[in-house]
C-alpha cells in the first residue's frame, strides 16, 4: 500500500509539473505571438490556459497546506476549495467556447468566404470571456455555505477537517445544501457543457467530411491566391483536429468524472482523492500541448523568437 502511495505521488507530481509547464508556455507563447491584436480563439485560449493554471496551482497548494497541517479553519478551507472549483468550471466554460467557436468559423465557411462572424468581434469575445469568469464565480460561491461538519472520519484525507471532496456527501450524512449543491453543479458545470462540447464536436467532424467530398473550382483563381488558401486551409485543418483531440480529451476525462461522482461515494473508494484528481486534471494538463501543437504555438521557430 506504501508503495503504491508513492508511485501515485511521484505521478501526481509528474502531471502537475506537465500541466505548470504546458499551460505558462502556451500564455507566454499567445502573449508573444500577439503583435497585432489578439484575435478572438488565442483569447478563448489564453482564458483557458490561464484557468488550467491557476487550477493546478491551487490544487497542489490545497494538498501541501493540508499534508503540512497549515489549513485548520473552516475559512482557509472554504477559499482553497472555492479557488479550486472557480479554475476547473473557469477551465471548462472557455473549452465550450472554443468548441463553439470553431463550429461557428467552420459552418458555411465555403458561402461565408471572409465575413466574420459574431465572436470575432474581439469586443464581444471579451464580454463572453467575462461571462464565462462571473458564472464560475456564481457557481463556486456556495462552497462559502457548504456544511464542513458532516464528513466522516475517513471522509477527509488528514485531520485538518478540509474534507477531501467539497461535496461532502457519504452514505450516512449527506446535508441537503451540499446535495442540491452536488446534482446542481454536476449538470450545469459537468453534463451540459459535455453535450454541448460533444454535439459540437460531432458537427465539425461533419463539417470536416462534406469537405473532403466537395471539389472546388479553381479555373478562376490566380496561382498565388489558390497557393494561399490552400496554406490557410491546412493551417485551419491542423487546428481544427488539434481542437477535436483536446475535445475528445475533455470528453472522455469528465464522462469518468461524471460516472464515479454518481456512482461511487468517498468513503467506499479508496485513494479516492488522487483518481479524483487525475481525472480532473488530465484535461488541464495535457490539452495545452495539444494545443499549442496544433496551433503552431509550440513550434521551434516559436520557441527562438521566445526565448532567444
Amino acid at each position: 500500500m506504501l508503495e503504491l502511495s508513492i508511485h501515485l505521488l511521484i505521478l501526481r507530481v509528474v502531471l502537475s509539473c506537465m500541466g505548470l509547464v504546458g499551460n505558462a508556455v502556451l500564455i507566454l507563447s499567445i502573449i508573444h505571438t500577439g503583435v497585432s491584436p489578439l484575435k478572438t480563439f488565442k483569447l478563448f485560449l489564453l482564458g483557458l490556459a490561464t484557468a488550467n493554471l491557476e487550477e493546478i496551482l491551487i490544487i497542489n497548494i490545497d494538498d501541501v497546506l493540508q499534508t503540512s497541517y497549515v489549513v485548520s479553519d473552516a475559512w482557509s478551507c472554504r477559499s482553497l476549495k472555492f479557488l479550486t472549483v472557480f479554475g476547473e468550471i473557469s477551465s471548462i466554460l472557455f473549452t465550450v467556447l472554443i468548441s463553439i467557436y470553431r463550429y461557428q468559423k467552420m459552418r458555411d465557411s465555403n458561402k461565408r468566404v471572409h465575413l466574420p462572424i459574431y465572436l470575432d468581434n474581439i469586443r464581444a469575445a471579451w464580454m463572453v470571456s467575462g461571462l464565462c469568469v462571473g458564472i464560475s464565480v456564481v457557481l463556486s460561491t456556495p462552497i462559502f455555505v457548504m456544511n464542513l461538519q458532516g464528513q466522516a472520519g475517513n471522509l477527509t484525507r488528514n485531520h485538518t477537517g478540509c474534507p477531501l471532496d467539497f461535496f461532502l456527501c457519504s452514505n450516512h450524512h449527506c446535508p441537503t445544501v451540499n446535495r442540491v449543491y452536488k446534482y446542481v453543479f454536476l449538470l450545469l458545470c459537468n453534463l451540459l457543457p459535455l453535450i454541448v462540447v460533444t454535439l459540437t464536436s460531432g458537427l465539425i467532424v461533419a463539417v470536416l467530411l462534406s469537405r473532403t467530398t466537395t471539389v472546388m473550382p479553381i479555373a478562376s483563381v490566380s496561382g498565388s491566391t489558390q497557393t494561399v488558401r490552400k496554406r490557410n486551409s491546412r493551417r485551419l485543418h491542423r487546428s481544427t483536429v488539434a481542437i477535436l483531440a483536446a475535445m475528445a480529451l475533455f470528453q472522455v476525462d469528465w464522462t469518468l468524472y461524471l460516472v464515479f461522482q454518481m456512482a461511487f461515494n468517498p468513503t467506499d473508494v479508496p485513494f479516492w482523492a488522487e483518481l479524483e484528481f487525475f481525472i480532473s486534471t488530465s484535461y488541464t494538463s495535457i490539452s495545452p500541448y495539444v494545443y499549442g501543437t496544433g496551433n503552431s504555438l509550440f513550434s521551434v521557430k516559436n520557441f527562438r523568437r521566445m526565448f532567444l
